[in-house]
């Protein structure tokens, strides 16, 4: 039914004005000016008026003799539940509502707009807005907003949650610099979402491009999951807002201090395959290059300056985005030195040197373009005594329009560019004032190659014991709690297939003694208590621990110190653990549940140094195996997992299993809020990896 806002056969503007200062009057105006009186029907609906702009007015869209498609609605918030019923009753399919005055507006703004999604449903509307700005298509063509002109037709479609962001967009457009196939404003997303428009435009053979500006994602999980389906097809490139540290919720876990909004969106635009932004700026700048040129094949990129600095910037920035510079065949070495003059360089960076004409620039560019090795052009410029910037541009331009490589531009500079810039403009070549902007974009459209060939993620599931772990939960809960320390959490471990050293609480010193003969020394002690999650905090650990006077010992001095620091915790007496092993690598594995996109693990460095390094990444479950290894790449210690200074590489398949299987365990429990293992040591390869300690949090 989104067809309806893009397509409509008919439109009626319910609060059109004959005042051009209003509102009504100018969406209607935008109906005019951009041609959709050409194809299709527009219906003022104003109770007074006769006419507007030279169409016929009508009192009520019940009046109205024929069908309509798309109601536009610009009228004060008390009156718009009442004219979406008799849009109901019509029987209109979509609706805009661009008034204001809803859930942005606090509490009773909030039930007012839930009272519009019940008439919606009700009636089976489809709903953009309220509060925003409008819709537009400049195929169809339909401006169905208020902006203050249409925009030009081109390859990029914009859906923001600002309505003001918007009409900065559509200035730019206007102004000529990009041009579009579609711009929603999506307003407080009553209804229509930011997953909706991704799926309707993901086939419409207008966009290759999808912009996206977001202030929020209610529905995480399905963004991610329909996100994922349109990335493969054609690009999203988009910019999040507002992602500070997100909940209220005291944290008590690693995880829980390290993980936030951020994080997620990180995580879920990585998982999703969109290509995430910092600034607006960025946006333009990355969805210009994808939209615009022709997809780049690899990471090889040329360049050619007229001038040696910039092109040592160029060099430094392509580096810094992880791209490559190309290394010419003897052939193209060879043409560019037998043209160029003596003091040029024929090497990548190609210099031509300051008093470069066009002709110049145009050989140098057929030659390097032509080289095999080169998979991407960066074309410098600055406007010297002798450069010829029009015709260098139209040089440019030409052999844009004949390859199927990408070129960019950067023709640094302000007043002497102008022209060349249009010309660039006019011929779809993205020009950037600074060499950075360009590798910023070349590094995106080579992230989106990837991102267009990597597999469909297959999700692994495990055979667990679940009965296993209500059966804790059920204990915890009645007794009140909502933490659970190592002591109980090894019985979650165990019930997912995780292995950990053989361990029982002891109530006493003798029972220490017992439990530790068992076991065998040496041994481990740990508090246990459901009220002290971070055991070192209160010298609750002891390790190496060799005969049964130690034992006795660490265990009064562990039970002495617990309560003096935290004289209100409840003390069950001791942990008596197997000594596992040494020379492991700690690792954490955690999750913390983010409220938009849901369980958030995380993989990074264990031990007490977690915090403060902050060496971990993310994954929003679930995520595929090869997404598991890609986390223990992605952290900055990597080397350590591969061995370094003679020590070998450790299993890193079983910390992938350990990953998959929290994934698993999180998924299957949607009241763990919080978890840590920490650390999970990991011994060299084939030998596994053991969960020493984990804690728990559950939700209320």
């Amino acid at each position: 039914m989104l067809k309806y806002f893009f397509e409509p056969a008919s439109v009626a503007v319910v609060g059109a004005s004959t005042d051009s200062s209003k509102l009504g009057y100018a969406v209607v105006k935008n109906l005019v000016d951009g041609g959709y009186v050409q194809s299709g029907i527009v219906y003022p609906i104003n109770r007074k008026a006769s006419e507007i702009i030279g169409l016929k007015v009508y009192p009520s869209v019940m009046d109205v003799p024929g069908s309509i498609d798309l109601a536009v609605i610009v009228i004060p918030y008390p009156y718009v539940p009442d004219a979406l019923k008799e849009c109901g009753e019509k029987g209109i399919p979509a609706a805009i509502v661009i008034s204001a005055g809803f859930r942005e507006a606090g509490s009773e703004g909030l039930d007012r707009e839930l009272e519009l999604t019940e008439i919606a449903k009700q009636y089976n509307i489809r709903l953009i807005g309220p509060n925003c700005l409008g819709v537009i298509d400049t195929h169809t063509p339909l401006n169905a907003s208020f902006s203050a002109g249409t925009p030009p037709s081109g390859p990029l479609a914009f859906m923001s949650q600002s309505g003001a962001l918007g009409t900065a967009v559509l200035d730019i457009a206007l102004s000529g610099r990009l041009g579009l196939s579609k711009f929603v404003s999506l307003g407080n997303k009553a209804d229509v979402s930011e997953i909706d428009l991704l799926e309707a435009w993901k086939d419409d053979p207008h966009t290759n491009v999808i912009m996206m500006y977001s202030e929020g994602m209610p529905n995480g999980q399905a963004f991610i999951r329909v996100a994922r389906q349109v990335t493969r097809q054609k690009p999203v490139v988009a910019i999040k807002s507002g992602v500070t540290q997100s909940g209220s919720r005291a944290v008590s876990s690693h995880t829980g201090s390290l993980a936030g909004s951020e994080q997620a969106y990180h995580a879920a635009f990585q998982q999703a395959g969109v290509i995430r932004v910092g600034s607006m700026g960025e946006l333009f700048d990355v969805s210009l290059a994808i939209g615009y040129q022709p997809p780049l094949e690899g990471d090889r990129i040329a360049i050619v300056t007229n001038a040696g600095g910039p092109g040592i910037l160029a060099t430094d920035a392509l580096e810094r985005a992880g791209m490559t510079l190309a290394r010419f065949e003897n052939e193209t070495i060879k043409s560019l030195v037998q043209y160029l003059p003596d003091a040029a360089s024929a090497a990548n960076p190609v210099d031509v040197l300051g008093d470069a004409r066009a002709d110049r620039y145009g050989f140098a560019l057929e030659t390097v373009i032509s080289d095999p090795n080169v998979d991407g052009l960066l074309v410098l410029l600055t406007p010297q005594a002798m450069t010829e910037i029009e015709s260098t541009a139209e040089a440019v331009g030409a052999f844009a329009e004949n390859t199927a490589k990408p070129i960019l531009a950067c023709f640094m500079g302000d007043k002497y560019i102008e022209a060349g810039v249009r010309i660039l403009t006019k011929k779809k070549v993205p020009n950037y004032p600074f060499p950075e902007g360009a590798a910023k974009a070349f590094r995106a459209m080579a992230d989106y190659r990837l991102i267009r060939t990597r597999p469909v993620p297959e999700f692994e599931s495990f055979n667990v014991d679940k009965q296993a772990v209500r059966d804790v939960f059920e204990k915890v809960r009645g007794q009140g709690r909502l933490s659970i320390g190592d002591a109980e959490a090894r019985e979650i471990l165990k019930a997912y297939g995780m292995d950990i050293p053989r361990s029982e609480i002891a109530a006493t010193p003798d029972d220490a003694i017992k439990i530790a003969s068992q076991i065998g020394y040496p041994v481990v002690l740990k508090i246990a208590s459901p009220d002290i999650l971070h055991k070192t905090d209160v010298g609750g650990v002891k390790v190496g621990l060799s005969n049964s006077e130690e034992v006795f010992d660490a265990f009064e001095l562990m039970v002495y110190r617990a309560q003096r620091y935290v004289p209100e915790a409840r003390i069950w007496g001791c942990l008596v653990q197997e000594m596992v092993p040494a020379g492991g690598l700690e690792v954490l594995v955690g999750m913390n549940r983010d409220p938009q996109f849901g369980p958030l693990v995380t993989f990074g460095l264990g031990g007490i140094f977690v915090e403060a390094l902050k060496d971990v990444t993310f994954r929003i479950a679930p995520f595929s195996r090869l997404e598991a290894e890609a986390m223990l790449d992605e952290i900055r210690a990597r080397a350590l997992l591969d061995g370094i200074r003679g020590k070998p590489p450790v299993d890193k398949a079983a910390i992938v299993e350990v990953l998959l299987r929290i994934g698993q365990l999180v998924q299957d429990f949607p009241e763990i809020v919080e978890l840590d293992i920490n650390p999970l040591i990991a011994y060299s390869e084939d030998q596994g990896a053991i969960a020493i300690d984990m804690r728990l949090v559950l939700s209320k």
